[in-house]
């Protein structure tokens, strides 16, 4: 082999690797959508299209928030945590009201990202250990505001936010769609978007430039939890009921999944929101047709960290670490 051969080498490995980043979550939706069409009976149907989208709104809804925090290179272990104590909260203020209730759950998920993002912002700690302590706290929490009891909800405003639809589109997905044109906008558009990557991209040299990072980092968390909250109250209304026990178990991790193969990296400094909601979908269809086939859902987390590893590998080649 010549010496200009290894540099070739490199490169094309390079670009094979940046295309894999890029392109690489849509590629395999498109093959998993093939081998469903090819295996899965009636896999086409409305019915089936209409489950799997509503299926995969709050995982959507919670990885938007997610894409922000990691653009800024944090994580956010917290968000199912959220999702329970959003679930926790509505039955308890449903008697006022289904917007009051919602308000409420709402702002259960601002507290948490407010926590989050003071300890991340203002005290320094680490993103991975301050989320963590959330994580296990904030299901802690949910289940001594709920009793530790599942509760049954029959209030006709809320379920009909987990059953109607608008213009043949379930409202779940309504939602999650406006949630991801409205992160585009944020993250594209504005000068918040701009200084969020700015600091994922390097965070002492934006200090030194004079971006207000404290207060970014802040609100980029409470964009995380308030997401996580309003994923939650869909949860609970698709479920008709409030389980805190069970609510966005593992959804970290499908989060995080969705995030790093839509092609943002963990180490910040990017923002992919069309292929954060791409990650989440394929997410979905892995899952979905695991347990069409009869295999169990274990098996699925297991595919996830298997996609994590490869999505890791291929941002991690590509930087030429």
């Amino acid at each position: 082999m010549t010496d200009a051969a290894v540099p070739l080498s490199r490169l094309d490995r390079g670009r094979v690797l940046a295309w894999l980043q890029d392109y690489g979550v849509y590629a395999a939706i498109a093959a998993l959508v093939l081998v469903n069409v090819a295996i899965t009976p009636h896999f086409l149907t409305l019915e089936n299209l209409r489950t799997q989208l509503v299926q995969v709104a709050p995982i959507v809804i919670v990885s938007l928030g997610m894409a922000l925090v990691i653009g800024t290179e944090g994580v956010d272990l917290s968000v199912g945590s959220v999702m329970a104590l959003a679930t926790a909260l509505l039955p308890l203020y449903l008697g006022y009201g289904v917007v009051p209730a919602i308000v409420v759950a709402l702002l259960g998920g601002v507290a948490v990202g407010l926590v989050n993002g003071s300890l991340v912002a203002f005290v320094g700690v680490q993103p991975i250990v301050a989320t963590l302590a959330l994580f296990v706290g904030g299901r802690g929490l949910a289940l001594v505001v709920a009793g530790g009891q599942l509760k049954d909800i029959h209030n006709p405003d809320l379920l009909n936010l987990g059953s109607s639809s608008m213009a043949g589109i379930p409202l779940p997905v309504v939602v999650a769609i406006v949630l991801t044109v409205a992160v585009t906008a944020v993250v594209r558009r504005t000068t918040f978007g701009r200084r969020l990557v700015a600091i994922g991209g390097n965070r002492t040299a934006s200090e030194l430039s004079g971006l207000p990072v404290k207060r970014i980092l802040l609100l980029v968390y409470v964009a995380s939890g308030l997401l996580a909250a309003a994923a939650g109250i869909l949860a609970t209304a698709r479920l008709q009921a409030s389980d805190p026990s069970s609510l966005g178990l593992l959804m970290e991790l499908s989060a995080i999944t969705a995030v790093v193969v839509g092609g943002t990296p963990l180490t910040g400094g990017r923002v992919r929101v069309l292929g954060t909601v791409a990650g989440a979908l394929l997410i979905q269809l892995v899952r979905a047709t695991l347990i069409k086939h009869n295999l169990s859902d274990s098996l699925a987390q297991m595919v996830q960290a298997v996609i994590i590893l490869a999505a890791v590998y291929a941002a991690r080649g590509q930087d030429g670490r």
